[in-house]
This record gives C-alpha cells, structure tokens and sequence, in this order.
C-alpha cells in the first residue's frame, strides 16, 4: 500500500489544482483519474466548446466581411475539421495537465477510485486489477454530468447531452435544445452560427433565466435576430424517437405542439458524480445530491473533504479550483478565509457573450436595498462600433447608501474578459465614486462600465 498525504479523486479543474497546490505546499500528493487528466472541463466542457464557438465566430465573419468593406467568395464550412480542432484543443489542454503532474512530482493513478474507511482509496485500473491506496487526507473531486429528465432519456444518438454534441459524425438540419442555460445558449449558437435550424426549449419565463432580465430579455432579441427560435415557459413532455429523426411534443401556454428535428440536445443541468464512490460504506452525509461540507470544504467524517460540483454552491470549474486551493491550504493550517459565493463571476460564451456577478437589480430589491441602477449601450461606445458589435450594455447596481457595488451584468463582445474588473472591485469593497474616478483607457469596451457607473450617479458623458 502506498501512503500519501493527500488523495485527489477526480483531475478536473477542481482536482488537478487542489494536487498542485498540495504539492507546492509540500504533501506528498497523489491524483486519482478513471478517464483523461483534466476532466470534464478540459476535455469535454468548457475548453473544447469554447474551440466550437471560436470556429463560429469566425465563420459568421467571413459570412458578414463585406460589413468591414473586405471581400470573401465562397466562405464554406467543414464540420468535421470544425469538431476535429475542438478535440485537439482539448488533448492539448489534457498533455499541459500531465506536464503539470510530473513538474508537480504528482502521482497519477489511473482508474476508478472509490473511497475506503480508514482514509484509503481502492482504485480498479482497466484491467481489473484493484490496488489499495492510503492517505492523511482525501479530497473528493468527482464532478458532474449531464442530467436526465424521464421525459429525455439520452439514448446517445437521437437524445444527446453535451459531451455527444461536441463529437457528432455530420451536421443536423434541425435541432431541438433543451433548458437555456449556459451549456444549452452555447450549442443552440454555434449550431445555428454552423447553419443548423435551431429551437430552444425552456421551462421558465425568460432565456439564461439565472441572469438579470434585462440581459435576459436582450439575449432572447439577439437570437431570434440570428435565427434561433425561442420558445419559454414551455416544457418538452414526450420525445418519439422511432421514425428517422424525433418527434418533440413541447407543452406552451398555448396548447401542445409537435416540433420535428435531426435530434434533441438536453441540456437542463448537471448530475452529481457521487454514485458507487464510496460514501456510504465511509458515512460521508448527503442531502439533495450534493456531499455536505463545511466552510473548509471538511466531510462529516475527519480526513475526508469535497470539492467542486459535488458540493453546494455555483458549479463552474472557477469555483471548483477556489475552493480546492482553500481546503488544501486549510489542511496545511494556513489562514484563509471562506470563499464569498456572492462574489463568483458567471460566463456564457454564446454571441453576444454574458458576465455577471453579485446581485441581479431584482433581488438587490426584493432583499431592501435602496439602489442606484446605471446602464450603457454599447451601441454608444466608439470601440464598439469600430469594431462592428454594438449589441448590448453595461447594466451596474449600487447601494444608494453606502456606495456598494451590488452587481454587475453585461451583453456583448468580450464582456466575459470584462467581467473580473466588478469582481476586483467588489473584493476590494470598491465604491461606485471610486469607480468614476479611475480613468478608463480610451477607446475600449471597458469603457463602458465606467459610463455605466457615471449613468448611475448622474454624471454620464456619452449618452
């Protein structure tokens, strides 16, 4: 038996820095992983789907580059080279997590692990062969998957979850996407951008509904702009998958409707990964498919910790690395504080891209604050009219009190690089005067945040 002092279990981006980090720290460190180094995010999430959209987004350019007074004949596409690039982006990504390991003098274990009492891990490589392993600390980084609805049972073929839709053999005519969220906004653009017809399906009232509603309400005009149907507060009932392509019976408030596609992509959230893991032989708790944790990310059983999507809170691979990072240098008894969930910055890299973070201009009322609401258009920004993108805004939130910034929420061109300036700023318990008086550079997309703070307080130049 091999002992460490600390076992990852799962290389995501929740997994393989929490390692890092126990090794700078010193702690002999060792990584469980059943599939690729990396996890979902660098090989099936985040990194390969923000290849797809890249391809997109300069397809739709050389679609649209007589709006630059530039000349391009017969702009095609290959989806197969489109899809190939995306996996070698991510087996790039999934090489610099194994660069890392060895640098690190990280013990890769290959296989699926599953957690023991006594604080030990048995890991099952590929062969059968099952080895025991022991460690001072366990930190459990299992991640998520898609979920399933008992109305879509994903079949893999007709009913696909995202990992399916970044791998497909050809282009589907039509598609139907399920839930708009994040995952869901991301693949219905990059389909539609590719040339597919695409429907989206979504149960609540409005569009990426954990945003503020205007970015919401901007979003749902921008798509249906580029040609993808909305349909909110409606829900897919029945999907019948015998004929060539699926048949979905889609529930409105105005009766049942039947919409005919190549295939129906779920994307209504992400399932745990804390099945047949080892919980419950060890009695870690649980409650709504999340393992219970403290502040420090500590199980109810000594020795053992989670991480990442497997824990309550927003799950982003962001967040995932935070908090591995806090508990690892919890465990080295360092002082570190809790992390502030109020303050994580959310993305969707659709086109216009979203950011926001902290409170939506809805709740920062329904929780009683006296708020002072700026907005700019980017359609008033010089960069982004130079630049051909002048969908969107800049929409910020402050306490008419104190100064606060309670949140920040924008559409556009690059608002997801934007975003960490509010995060900074909020971090730093920045006022909105303080703000103001930072000088901004001249002409960038930035710029509008603090026109959008000016318009709060009255003071905006531009509009």
């Amino acid at each position: 038996m091999s002992n460490f002092d600390i076992i990852v279990l799962g290389s995501g981006p929740g997994g393989y820095v929490t390692a890092i980090r126990a090794s700078q720290l010193g702690f002999k460190t060792a990584i469980v992983e059943k599939e690729n180094l990396g996890g979902v995010c660098l090989n099936w999430g985040c990194i390969p789907t923000k290849a797809l959209l890249k391809s997109a987004q300069v397809f739709e350019y050389l679609q649209h580059a007589s709006d630059y007074g530039l000349s391009a004949e017969g702009v095609d596409k290959d989806f197969g080279a489109v899809v190939k690039r995306s996996r070698n982006v991510a087996d790039g990504m999934s090489k610099g997590v194994q660069f890392l390991m060895k640098k690190n003098k990280i013990e890769v274990i290959n296989g699926y692990g599953t957690l023991k009492p006594g604080k030990k891990v048995s890991v099952k490589s590929a062969d059968g062969k099952e080895t025991e392993y022991s460690a001072k600390n366990i930190i459990i980084a299992t991640g998520a998957r898609s979920r399933e609805l008992p109305s879509l049972p994903q079949d893999g073929k007709k009913i696909i979850g995202y990992r399916e839709a970044m791998t497909l053999d050809k282009q589907p005519k039509k598609m139907v996407v399920v839930g708009s969220g994040a995952i869901g906004i991301e693949f219905a653009y990059f389909y539609n951008a590719m040339g597919t017809e695409v429907t989206v399906v979504e149960y609540l009232p409005n569009v990426v509904p954990v945003e503020d509603e205007d970015v919401s309400k901007q979003l749902e005009r921008s798509l249906k702009k580029a040609g993808i149907k909305i349909m909110t507060s409606s829900e897919v009932t029945k999907v019948d998958t015998s004929g060539e392509g699926v048949k979905a019976t889609v529930k409105t408030a105005k009766g049942e409707q039947v919409l005919e596609a190549d295939l129906v992509l779920s994307a209504v959230g992400i399932k745990s990964n804390i099945e047949n893991i080892g919980l419950e032989e060890v009695g870690i708790a649980t409650d709504r498919d999340k393992i219970l944790v403290n502040d420090y990310y500590q199980t109810n059983i000594p020795g053992y910790y989670a991480i990442g999507d497997v824990v309550p809170g927003q799950a982003l691979a962001h967040v995932a690395s935070a908090e591995g990072i806090l508990c690892v240098e919890k465990i080295a008894d360092m002082h570190v504080e809790p992390l502030d969930y109020g303050n994580i910055p959310g993305c969707t890299y659709c086109s216009p891209e979203i950011a926001s973070v902290g409170l939506t201009e809805k709740q920062a009322i329904e929780k009683g604050y006296d708020i002072k609401v700026g907005k700019f258009p980017f359609s008033a920004s010089g960069k982004a009219a130079a630049s051909g993108a002048k969908d969107g805004f800049v929409k910020v939130i402050f306490d008419a009190k104190y100064g606060e910034w309670l949140g920040c929420h924008m559409i556009g061109a690059g608002v997801t690089d934007m975003i960490a300036e509010a995060v900074v700023a909020r971090k730093l318990e920045t006022t909105g005067h303080e703000v103001l008086k930072a000088v901004h550079p001249h002409p960038t997309m930035s710029e509008a945040v603090m026109e959008a703070v000016a318009d709060a307080y009255g003071e905006v130049i531009h509009l």
